[in-house]
């Protein structure tokens, strides 16, 4: 029988047929996929006469097609509904891409090719996007090695071989610890919390299949049982549970992994003649330099950190009065802030949650998209990988414009945090092709499932990205949607979250789970009156990971990153009731790939223009002004990374923001 993976999908929009796929099928379509992607680059790096656009850099483009296919539906299912099997299979397929990328990139024919093109580009007529692609490949090529020779050549292959299983070992062992791990709640230790945490502990333990209430490591639940459970012992031990992911002892312990990682990272850095791997990977980002990023972080750490220490001495306050004697502690934070802000601004979130429901956020982010952009979002009926997944056709005046697909529950089987991937890109070349797009998040389960408002802005920013992979309007799929720069790609994202903050918006969708009226408008007004509650806390505990991923690749790579980790966190004066938002072995941003090595100041970088951007739609007097939608996507939505960043922000803009606008946006200016 033909390998459902290989053959034809001749299924609704070409959709992975995720009901015909086994395990089984991975491994073999794997193996022939790659044979066949090797074969095609092995012809185009000896195709007889002179290199061409057409017959170089567009065979290129379509090169590796069967691969595509088979790793799209592979990574879904390994990073959403994983199994001992599938992770046994990433572990044999992360150095066998590793090692076909290191082929590529050292093919000697091909980079020649490649470069004869790039000498000639002045004559060969090429459109902008032709020279943008053409440019790219060559400057992915040099990065990755392609002109080194001899030893230096075989070491990269070495390293990058090596950082590949080393990435993919971090990610296991954070998803077994987290998996591993949780904590059984008796009737009693159930006092205080508000249903819909119950709720949720309940449902967490039936997924495991106990008979009780449990909390697991899933941020949807850890996070507000810190919040409202009265029981500092429990929180304390939750705390230090999830504090300690990845650094347990044992096999799935990250601290060594990360250190390999580290010092392999400098040394790739070295041999592509950089003097770290902050000034190799910063090159191509808008922000150029470890100074810039530097200078940025720094420049909101000092308002942030002020802030957060007067907020500290009023919760140490209010935990004195309860009796309780020492430091606020980690533990504490989220628990007396929580009733800080009940008692400041009169929000409950318990009280607030049943208005947040999952639906009607899910609604609220189509109907601001088709207000913005006119698109149209109608359920389909398609197998997919998982029974919590649902598809929606996208439409705009009636023509596809691109399949959506929202993966939203918690499962021990599913990785944590949330993310936003294509399974298939937006392209013109070498035909029309549609994006086919996966929002996936950890939100607790519920009948009906509720929200935090911390969720649903996770909701608004994961369909942001979405949005920027399904209005993608380019020739190439390598140029479309998220291929931008790492310090870019989340401004659409971070963008998007401020359409929840409209009011009108609110007023329509946060509607109560069990009356169906809409927020009243007094609680509406606390709402957006207490978005910037907390800030302090939420700008420290990020700038501080920012700052020690920083450390970490600006200079000589530390013997013990959590030794460098302690030291970082001293320099700056970190309150100490506050940890990092990803400790060193838990940060799967930095340690589970390249992704944001160096880079995860980026979601900063991006908020000083979403914040200056939105006040272009402010300014114009309404959120939803079409002149400014039209705007958005002509110049930045529509175009991936067919231009820079830089050049895409001012066409929409006419101007860089400064970092005004985003301690303003977080309530942090003096």
């Amino acid at each position: 029988m033909t390998n459902p993976l290989l053959a034809d999908w001749n299924t609704p929009f070409e959709i992975a047929p995720f009901d015909q796929v086994s395990d089984a099928d991975f491994e073999p379509a794997f193996d022939a996929a790659l044979a066949e992607a090797r074969a095609e680059v092995d012809a185009i790096a000896d195709a007889p006469g002179a290199p061409s656009f057409a017959n170089t850099i567009e065979a290129l483009e379509t090169a590796g097609k069967a691969l595509d296919k088979v790793l799209s539906v592979f990574f879904a299912l390994v990073g959403s509904d994983s199994n001992p099997k599938r992770q046994e299979l990433q572990r044999i397929f992360s150095p066998k891409l590793a090692a076909y990328s290191s082929e590529v990139h050292g093919n000697k024919a091909l980079f020649a090719r490649i470069e004869t093109l790039w000498q000639q580009r002045g004559g060969l007529d090429l459109t902008p996007e032709q020279d943008r692609l053409l440019y790219l490949t060559r400057r992915r090529f040099v990065r990755a090695g392609a002109a080194l020779t001899g030893e230096a050549e075989k070491r990269m292959r070495e390293i990058m071989a090596r950082l590949a299983e080393l990435g993919t070992a971090f990610t296991q062992n954070l998803l077994a610890d987290e998996a591993a791990w949780h904590m059984d709640l008796s009737e009693g230790d159930l006092e205080g919390l508000p249903a819909f945490v119950v709720d949720a502990a309940r449902a967490a333990g039936r997924e495991k299949g106990l008979d009780g209430p449990v909390i697991t490591l899933s941020r949807s639940l850890i996070v507000p049982f810190l919040q409202f459970s009265p029981r500092r012992d429990l929180r304390e031990m939750a705390f230090n549970a999830w504090a300690a992911r990845g650094a347990n002892g044992g096999e799935t312990d990250n601290r060594a992994i990360a250190a390999e990682t580290l010092k392999l990272r400098q040394e790739r850095a070295r041999l592509l003649g950089y003097d770290s791997f902050a000034d190799f990977k910063l090159e191509t980002e808008m922000a150029k330099t470890p100074d810039a990023v530097r200078e940025l972080l720094m420049d909101v750490w000092e308002p942030a950190k002020a802030r957060a220490e007067a907020d500290a001495k009023v919760l140490t306050a209010m935990m004195q009065t309860d009796g309780i004697n020492g430091d606020l502690e980690p533990w504490d934070w989220r628990y007396y802030a929580e009733r800080r802000r009940k008692a400041e601004h009169d929000l409950d979130e318990a009280a607030l949650k049943p208005y947040l429901q999952l639906d009607r956020m899910i609604e609220a982010a189509f109907a601001c998209a088709h207000r913005l952009f006119g698109l149209d979002f109608k359920p389909v009926d398609v197998a997919l990988y998982h029974p919590d997944c649902r598809a929606w056709e996208v439409t705009r005046d009636g023509a596809h414009v691109a399949v959506f697909i929202g993966d939203y529950f918690a499962r021990g089987s599913k990785r944590s945090g949330a993310w936003c991937s294509a399974m298939r890109g937006q392209a013109r070349f070498p035909e029309l092709q549609g994006p086919v797009v996966i929002n996936v998040c950890n939100f607790a389960k519920g009948d009906p499932a509720l929200l935090s408002y911390d969720d649903a802005r996770t909701l608004f920013h994961e369909f942001g990205h979405a949005l920027h992979q399904m209005l993608s309007d380019v020739t190439y799929e390598s140029l479309s949607g998220t291929n931008v720069a790492r310090d870019f790609v989340e401004l659409p994202s971070q963008l998007y979250e401020h359409w929840l903050e409209v009011p009108e918006v609110l007023a329509e969708f946060a509607t109560h789970a069990e009356t169906g009226e809409a927020m009243p408008q007094e609680m509406l007004e606390k709402v957006l009156g207490a978005a910037n509650f907390d800030m302090g806390f939420q700008t420290v505990e990020y700038v501080a990971s920012a700052l020690v991923d920083l450390a970490f690749h600006a200079g000589d790579p530390p013997v013990d990153p959590m030794a460098m980790q302690a030291e970082v966190l001293s320099e700056i004066g970190m309150p100490s009731a506050i940890t990092m938002r990803h400790a060193t072995p838990q940060f799967a941003h930095v340690f589970s790939g390249d992704g944001y090595s160096s880079g995860y100041y980026s979601y900063m970088w991006s908020e000083v223009m979403d914040a200056d951007a939105f006040a272009a739609f402010e300014e114009a007097g309404d959120a939803f002004d079409a002149g400014q939608a039209r705007a958005l996507e002509k110049n930045i939505l529509s175009t991936g990374g067919s231009r820079e960043a830089e050049e895409l922000y001012l066409a929409f803009r006419g101007r860089l923001p400064g970092v005004e606008a985003l301690l303003k946006g977080r309530g942090l200016a003096a």
